[in-house]
């Protein structure tokens, strides 16, 4: 049932959005009070273009949130977001959260990678900021802090995620590929998993693994093959899937290693049913659609993505497209939307900024609306993570990624076999 509170918050969010978008102006009385949280996401090095596109999703939404009033409870004070460069690597994450702190972050959200997620983690919990998580899947990010609070170790869990869990994506990623091998008649036996050997790929790939065992869906694994994060060559890792002879490849990759992937598939001709990963960043960004072309073509991920039937997320398409050269909207900048709505509504909330009340108001939390795919409103459990995060399957067709699985969210037919190329 839906209560009044949460409704309301679902009011200031759509209206947030709408306000941005209908051209309402972002700058509030210079007196009024300002709330600074942090950002910081990969916006240089191999990483860029995700951390820039998270990073816009950022400032999309605190300018929203100024737009429609700023945090009304208290006096209508506006948000700052204070940006910080990871440059790609974890020891700058942790540098760069330690500064935005120093300069006066009541909150940090980020951090894309979960390499650096977790160089940040210990940053948050020693300092006493709350850490909301927008982007970084790896189970242990949220687990081990709140096993060390359940231990008595820690007092407090300031760590908390939007994103879905590893093994979300991994039962996530079977249930789709079963109920779409089921409306597609098809029936595929032998899967290879290809994966990035790093903090997000190695327990991606087992969370995959263990979802399957768990399910028994019908098709086995009959190869697991790692490689290394910054591979320049990937033509061994192919020649051996090839030689298992799969139906389906199922990868896990960072961006760079997508392209060389999928272009050495298709130099070495490898006949495949179809390519689904059970969950990775690379197989739909828009610089990897303009490099690989109909390389990446019916490539199926199954990946958090904005559900682009709810008129909000709409409306924000609309606003990254026009801030972000003509880019479309994808899971980077909505997930940090959602991560900066989560901010606002526990501001909103709490009345206040010391970490105790921001705490307590994050436990509380139960905010619908977000304009990712979800089961239901934002809400943490007692690890952490959201409860209702989840994923959706998407597909490149006509070099556009379209929802193709769940129904309910679909905008596209999902095709499967791909066609022979």
């Amino acid at each position: 049932m839906t209560t009044p509170r949460a409704s309301r918050r679902r009011f200031l969010k759509t209206a947030a959005a709408s306000a941005l978008v209908a051209g309402v102006p972002l700058a509030l009385p210079a007196q009024g009070r300002t709330i600074k949280i942090g950002a910081v996401h990969p916006v240089t090095g191999p990483l860029a273009e995700v951390g820039q596109l998270c990073r816009l999703g950022g400032q999309i939404a605190v300018d929203a949130i100024n737009a429609a009033g700023g945090i009304k409870s208290m006096g209508g004070a506006r948000l700052e977001l204070l940006t910080g460069d990871s440059e790609s690597k974890p020891e700058v994450a942790r540098t760069v959260a330690e500064r935005l702190i120093n300069d006066g972050a009541t909150m940090l959200t980020g951090a894309f990678h979960s390499g650096h997620i977790m160089a940040m983690v210990p940053v948050a919990q020693q300092r006493q900021v709350p850490f909301i998580v927008d982007i970084g899947a790896a189970d242990v990010i949220t687990a081990n802090v709140a096993r060390s609070v359940k231990e008595g170790k820690q007092k407090t869990q300031y760590v908390y995620r939007v994103f879905p869990t590893t093994a979300t994506f991994g039962a996530k990623a079977v249930q789709y590929m079963t109920e779409i091998f089921t409306e597609t008649k098809t029936a595929p036996k032998r899967v290879v998993v290809m994966f990035t050997n790093d903090a997000f790929g190695k327990p991606q790939s087992e969370s995959f693994v263990n979802a399957v065992k768990a399910a028994s869906p019908g098709f086995e694994i009959v190869e697991v093959i790692p490689f290394p994060e910054d591979a320049k060559d990937l033509s061994t890792e192919v020649s051996r899937a090839k030689s298992l002879k799969p139906d389906v490849l199922a990868p896990i990759t960072r961006p760079t290693t997508a392209i060389l992937l999928l272009q050495e598939l298709t130099r070495q001709r490898m006949d495949l049913l179809g390519v689904i990963s059970p969950g990775a960043p690379g197989l739909y960004e828009p610089r990897q659609l303009e490099i690989l072309k109909e390389h990446i073509e019916y490539v199926m991920s199954s990946t958090v993505w904005p559900n682009l039937k709810a008129p909000a997320t709409q409306k924000l398409s609309d606003e990254h497209v026009k801030r972000a050269g003509g880019k479309y909207l994808d899971a980077n900048a909505a997930y940090t939307y959602d991560a900066v709505s989560v901010m606002a509504d526990v501001l909103e909330r709490a009345k206040a900024t010391g970490a105790d009340a921001l705490v307590e108001a994050i436990k509380k939390t139960n905010l619908g609306g977000q304009v990712a795919v979800a089961a239901g409103p934002i809400r943490f459990n007692d690890n952490g993570d959201n409860a209702n995060a989840s994923t959706a399957m998407i597909q490149i067709l006509r070099n556009k990624p379209l929802v193709v699985w769940p129904k309910e969210a679909a905008q596209a037919s999902v095709v499967f076999p791909r066609p022979k190329m």
